[in-house]
């Protein structure tokens, strides 16, 4: 493992690493990112560091899994036990019932720190398209957007991803 600061500098002057090399998150757009912010850092004069928090992840099973942010158990030990509150989904997509009649299911949790103006810290699906939803919400968990705007936004009916304004 290489050991580097937050700009991905190493203790060697002029030596930097990014991706698996440092121990840090090992996904390939993560390594990419550091790559292109010492790009832009050391040639194009515009000094910018990647932020290793809200990264969205995915397991391609089935079902699929995807998240982002902090887990229910990570906020209650960063925020405390009464500054967390869980908001949770089980369904089965209209989808599900009308054009097989499977019992598909999909599981929606959204984790929020009330003591912070009810900031979305973090949101897990399990279920169809999860990745491709987890994808979307992390733009908003980056954001820091509120469960209030959350419940301000319109619902995509029927989709599974109206849960996450529904909640």
């Amino acid at each position: 493992e290489v050991v580097v600061d937050d700009d991905c500098r190493t203790n060697v002057e002029n030596i930097y690493a990014v991706g698996d090399v440092t121990g840090r998150s090992g996904l390939t757009p993560v390594a990419i990112a550091q790559g292109r912010a010492i790009a832009e850092t050391l040639y194009n004069d515009n000094p910018m560091t990647v932020s290793l928090d809200n990264i969205p992840t995915a397991v391609f099973t089935q079902p699929e899994i995807g998240t982002v942010g902090l887990s229910e158990h990570e906020a209650r030990d960063k925020f405390g036990d009464d500054n967390v509150r869980v908001f949770k989904a089980s369904f089965r997509p209209l989808k599900a019932t009308i054009i097989a009649d499977r019992g598909d299911r999909v599981m929606i949790k959204m984790v929020v720190n009330i003591a912070d103006a009810d900031r979305v810290v973090g949101v897990h699906i399990v279920g169809d398209a999860a990745a491709e939803t987890i994808q979307a919400v992390a733009i908003a968990v980056t954001a820091g957007l509120t469960k209030q705007q959350f419940d301000a936004t319109m619902a995509l009916h029927p989709s599974s991803a109206e849960e996450l304004v529904l909640m």
